[in-house]
């Protein structure tokens, strides 16, 4: 699943092809990726002659500015858009088209049909769940020292299921959990609560610092992530143990290894990370 640096890159992407375009129509082909409003008919209306103001993102959610709506997109695990002209061949699996005044589309693709659209009143968008109950942004101010380790002391659950639970801080999945960690020089299956303020300090920096490098590289291509123009990432080529089982650490020489915590498969080097 993308998480912030590569829903980062897409926004920067989009930003750059789709603002000012003025929507024509929009074609929805799987009405069940639609989850606000119900009626597929209400949210095509809704956004007909809408003009593309601006494009943000929250954690891993995209969200499309229009003149009176805000669009929700998130890409869940195989979601891509691209813009393409109208007389292009539509590709399979494409669910939904934005069809342009100027004779360009936006088009969605999903092969596993995972990804959501919730269309809000614009001002209400983060009202309403899923934008509600998220947690801080990385980059924001109030993604403090004091506030990481507010969150971690609070609960009972290992470090790594902390990080990936999206109402204590965004835009963190697995790949960039595990980088975090290992450069942190903490387990992770430590339990939240027992992290020293050092380390907590430490998690914080490197938290920042690697999903800083991630967007500035344009995220980890990992299967078969791609932006909104066909390029894929690079920063896979400095990942330290995610996707790394069974070779050596790039610090200490010891044998990557990889095993289950929170349900999710994790790579961390035994010796940095004891």
């Amino acid at each position: 699943m993308p998480e912030l640096p590569e829903v980062e890159t897409v926004r920067k992407t989009l930003e750059l092809l789709v603002v000012g375009k003025v929507i024509k129509d929009v074609s929805v082909t799987w009405p069940k990726m639609i989850k606000n409003p119900v009626d597929t008919h209400e949210f095509v209306h809704s956004l007909r002659g809408q003009e593309i103001l601006e494009m943000r993102r929250r954690g891993k959610f995209l969200i499309f500015y229009f003149n009176d709506v805000a669009l929700v997109s998130h890409l869940r695990m195989e979601g891509k858009y691209g813009v393409n002209k109208q007389d292009d061949p539509v590709e399979k699996h494409t669910h939904v088209i934005f069809h342009f005044t100027d004779g360009t589309e936006l088009r969605y693709r999903d092969v596993r049909k995972f990804g959501t659209m919730h269309l809000f009143k614009k001002g209400e968008e983060l009202l309403h769940l899923p934008l509600l109950q998220l947690g801080a942004e990385p980059f924001d101010h109030e993604f403090t020292v004091d506030y990481l380790e507010k969150k971690l002391k609070k609960t009972e659950r290992i470090v790594k299921a902390a990080l990936l639970d999206q109402t204590v801080m965004v835009g963190l999945g697995n790949i960039y959990v595990d980088e975090a960690l290992f450069r942190a020089g903490i387990h992770p299956d430590r339990k939240s609560k027992t992290l020293s303020k050092a380390e907590v300090q430490r998690l914080h920096e490197h938290i920042i610092e690697t999903l800083k490098e991630a967007v500035e590289m344009g995220g980890s291509t990992i299967r078969s992530y791609v932006n909104s123009q066909g390029q894929i990432g690079m920063f896979q080529q400095n990942l330290y143990v995610y996707s790394r089982k069974d070779e050596p650490c790039k610090i200490c020489g010891s044998t990557i290894e990889k095993k289950v915590s929170a349900g999710r498969g994790t790579h961390y080097c035994p010796e940095c990370q004891k």
